[in-house]
């Protein structure tokens, strides 16, 4: 069954993002159409300006609306401390943390040569360019564990090693408030490896 063209062309562009398939974009499309027009004109003003003022950090890649990100900008922090993530919502959960004092640098995704993704697609040419200005006396590779996430580390530390910096992985392992009987032998021997004298 065919739905008017507006209503058409609001489920295509709705099944363009990720993780939408066409039922769900139907749904989203219908609770668009049953909002109000208010409602409805906040989102489209809410996407407009993500669009035309959210942009990079030209010192760290993060997505900011001023420049530089209010991390760079604040001179409290370790500027000679770099942790290094994959996505904007990764320096989030790092930050959320409380303990991280460092300033971070966002890649924007991680090496997967298999999807036609090499260093070249991410923010990598910014951080080497930070390392070799100096002042920089540790990068800590923060990227997912994933084989993806562990690829670019591994990039990361060749690239940046011979640069005279300490490199430095983020401990994997087991995570708090779940038992060693269901963890799968790779997260149990990166925990063997990370370990630590208590």
């Amino acid at each position: 069954m065919d739905y008017a063209d507006p209503i058409e062309r609001l489920v295509e562009a709705l099944k363009r993002l990720p993780g939408i398939g066409h039922k769900s974009a139907q749904r989203l499309a219908f609770a668009i159409l049953h909002q109000g027009r208010e409602e409805a004109l906040e989102l489209s003003a809410a996407i407009q300006d993500v669009k035309d003022k959210i942009r990079l950090c030209s010192t760290c890649c993060h997505i900011t609306e001023a420049d530089p990100c209010r991390f760079c900008a604040d001179e409290a922090r370790d500027h000679t401390l770099i942790c290094v993530v994959e996505e904007p919502n990764n320096l989030l959960a790092v930050e959320k943390t409380r303990e991280y004092k460092g300033v971070y640098h966002v890649l924007h995704g991680s090496l997967a040569p298999l999807r036609g993704i090499g260093p070249e697609a991410l923010k990598i040419d910014p951080l080497v360019r930070r390392v070799q200005a100096g002042g920089v006396r540790e990068v800590i590779l923060a990227t997912n564990p994933t084989v993806e996430g562990e690829q670019t580390a591994a990039y990361l530390s060749r690239l940046l090693k011979p640069m005279g910096v300490k490199t430095s992985r983020i401990a994997i392992g087991i995570p708090v408030g779940s038992e060693i009987e269901y963890t799968d032998e790779v997260t149990m021997s990166k925990a063997m490896e990370g370990r630590r004298e208590i």
